[in-house]
């Protein structure tokens, strides 16, 4: 039995890559979709991932331009490989604990990650969004980005639930901005830090 990591990640990596047959992702969102694979081993995921046309590139290019990463729940939070963000210079930011958040979700009477992507947005522009969990998160930053009040340059909208999660993620699909997503009720924290994770590999190695 393999003990090292890496020997095992990519020995998994090889089995999808034979196991997932043939598909139509391009190089850069196979990487993508392979390691959701891998984080949730889930071959569904390489049927329902969508990926904005721009999207891994313009996720890359952050990443190598030390952007931010926006993480709607600590639980996303965790699961992101940080060392190879912090070569560039970004850093992971989860808002929705913050004092001023709660505060304002309850004087507002909005969900506190809805609150949380407000305060993303007016902190800083160009930031990655990584929604694992909240449809709410990911349906406001919409609303947001209409509004122009924010400007990521990436949206990992990958909510998980049977309540809103699919509807939300059908918006997200509406929308100009680079996005990547998932349809159906499947998706969360594993998969929204899988796909930065990704990301964040081939910033290093392409």
């Amino acid at each position: 039995m393999m003990q090292d990591p890496q020997a095992v990640e990519e020995a998994g990596l090889k089995i999808i890559d034979q196991e997932a047959g043939a598909h139509s992702f391009h190089p850069g969102q196979w990487s993508v979709v392979r390691q959701v694979i891998h984080a949730t081993a889930d071959f569904d995921f390489a049927r329902e991932m969508v990926f904005h046309p721009a999207a891994v590139e313009a996720g890359v290019a952050a990443v190598r331009f030390g952007a931010d990463i926006v993480a709607d729940t600590p639980t996303v939070d965790v699961g992101i490989a940080k060392d190879r963000l912090r070569k560039y210079g970004g850093t992971v930011w989860c808002f929705i604990s913050d004092d001023d958040v709660i505060l304002k979700s309850k004087e507002v009477n909005l969900p506190r990650t809805a609150v949380a992507m407000e305060k993303a947005a007016e902190t800083s522009d160009g930031s990655i969004y990584a929604i694992g969990n909240a449809p709410a998160a990911l349906l406001h930053l919409i609303r947001l980005v209409k509004e122009g009040k924010a400007k990521p340059s990436l949206i990992i909208g990958v909510p998980v639930g049977f309540i809103g999660a699919a509807e939300a993620k059908e918006e997200l699909l509406s929308i100009s901005t680079p996005f990547i997503t998932c349809r159906g009720r499947k998706g969360g924290s594993a998969v929204a830090a899988a796909i930065i994770n990704a990301l964040s590999l081939l910033a290093t190695h392409s």
